[in-house]
């Protein structure tokens, strides 16, 4: 391109990121850059249903619908996936989960916008320190059936005082089940025969969570957090 030819859209949304920073571009703007493409019909369509769906949205559906390449699919499913693991913590550092709201911010970046729900235990130390983060279950987008040995291995084999269980309700609703209430109960009745306390359950939706221990409904037995 000579200096007098004036730059083509993705060129010009490249110069105004450099100058801007990337916060100062529109959804669809990004989407272009990722996509590597001049034309913003795309980018436009797939930002109007909302950023927060797009890793919901599974490579072959995205492909059968005949408006991304194959190259297009791959490119954007990279950048979510790399956008969700910058969240994650930081690699040699092992976090401290004292609250249903740092447990919350932990485990986020790994549950939201997953299509089937997943079950993940946290092993804890005594004060709190994360020993182990481990996938226990999946399940369908409304249920998923959990082992109590595979929720209490994990535990065992770092020998942790503690564990907090966390799954997601891919329709976006935080409101614990049934199902997940007894499943708690279970847990916390066998981890004292284990003596492993179970210090909370977790259930995240699309932009908030419920802790069974505000709730009380892990035991009438125990008192955890304060509401």
């Amino acid at each position: 391109m000579s200096d007098d030819e004036p730059p083509d859209r993705l060129e010009q949304l490249r110069l105004r990121l450099v100058q801007l920073s990337a916060r100062g571009l529109t959804d669809a703007e990004l989407l272009a850059l990722v996509l590597d493409t001049d034309d913003l019909l795309v980018p436009e369509w797939l930002a109007g249903g909302g950023l927060a769906r797009l890793p919901q949205r599974p490579a072959d559906e995205l492909l059968d619908e005949g408006l991304l390449s194959s190259g297009e699919v791959a490119r954007l499913h990279a950048a979510l996936e790399v956008g969700r693991r910058c969240l994650l913590a930081p690699l040699g550092r092992r976090p401290t989960l004292k609250t249903p709201q740092a447990i919350f911010e932990f485990m986020r970046p790994l549950l939201s916008g997953l299509r089937r729900e997943e079950t993940h235990v946290l092993c804890l130390s005594p004060s709190g320190q994360l020993l182990r983060q481990v996938r226990v279950a999946e399940g369908s987008s409304w249920a998923c059936q959990v082992d109590p040995r595979e929720v209490f291995a994990p535990a065992l084999s770092c020998r942790a005082s503690a564990i907090v269980l966390v799954h997601n309700h891919p329709s976006g609703d935080a409101e614990p089940s049934t199902a997940d209430l007894e499943l708690t109960r279970r847990l916390v009745r066998g981890g004292r025969l284990l003596c492993i306390q179970v210090l909370d359950h977790l259930v995240i939706g699309h932009h908030d969570f419920t802790a069974l221990s505000v709730r009380r409904q892990l035991d009438e037995s125990l008192t955890l957090h304060d509401p």
